[in-house]
């Protein structure tokens, strides 16, 4: 007997009976249990996700359909070199823009330069304030929206689900096909052993979110 067989022999043992060896067991033929709730029933699903968004420090401008333009415009304001992804909608960006693409790929120095990035996103929660990238057409890749100093996001209410499993579930098929997830809860910010708050360390320092309804609010 090897030490793992004496491990598992001492793990059963203290089970006791009732338990099948995990050696015995094929893989897939057991269901696992899901008895947690996989969905949030919210009065006021948008409402929370906006409160939820502020508190993080970040800002949230509430438009519809035709009033992108002019939300990114002002969430724009200050920012003299801004980045666009491709697949980002040319309806979402305002006249006059000169937008840098990432064609073909900046480096980090050039990254750098950036003042700002503007990107849709793929899921959105509403219980913790968190936007989901799965960096997709219109998101960009990862480095995109980690450099730049402002992300300006636009998220529809269609996106915008009550909590955590629910975007699990949303995100399945960019999980099955390996892409990458970044999950933003407000701008990026650390503290040091005293306590002291520094925003900006690992990502924007600025998060100013753009809540596309059927009507703005």
């Amino acid at each position: 007997m090897n030490a793992r067989d004496e491990i598992l022999g001492r793990v059963r043992a203290a089970l006791g009976a009732g338990h099948e060896r995990a050696t015995d067991v094929a893989p897939g033929t057991r269901a696992v249990p899901r008895e947690y709730v996989t969905r949030r029933d919210l009065p006021d699903r948008l409402g929370l996700f906006v409160e939820r968004v502020e508190d993080y420090r970040a800002t949230v401008t509430r438009t519809d359909v035709d009033g992108i333009a002019a939300a990114v415009a002002d969430s724009l304001i200050g920012a003299r070199r801004v980045l666009v992804p491709r697949g980002v909608p040319d309806s979402w960006l305002p006249d006059g823009l000169d937008a840098l693409r990432d064609e073909p790929s900046l480096g980090a120095h050039q990254l750098d330069g950036i003042d700002a990035v503007v990107t849709g996103a793929a899921a959105a929660i509403a219980v913790t304030g968190t936007i989901v990238l799965d960096h997709t057409a219109g998101q960009g890749r990862r480095a995109l929206t980690l450099v730049p100093d402002l992300h300006v996001c636009v998220v529809t209410e269609d996106q915008v689900v009550g909590d955590v499993p629910e975007a699990i579930a949303a995100l399945e098929s960019s999980v099955r096909t390996g892409r990458p997830l970044t999950w933003i809860s407000g701008p990026s910010a650390t503290s040091d052993i005293e306590l002291a708050r520094v925003e900006g360390v690992h990502g924007p320092r600025t998060l100013r979110v753009i809540l596309v309804g059927t009507t703005a609010s």
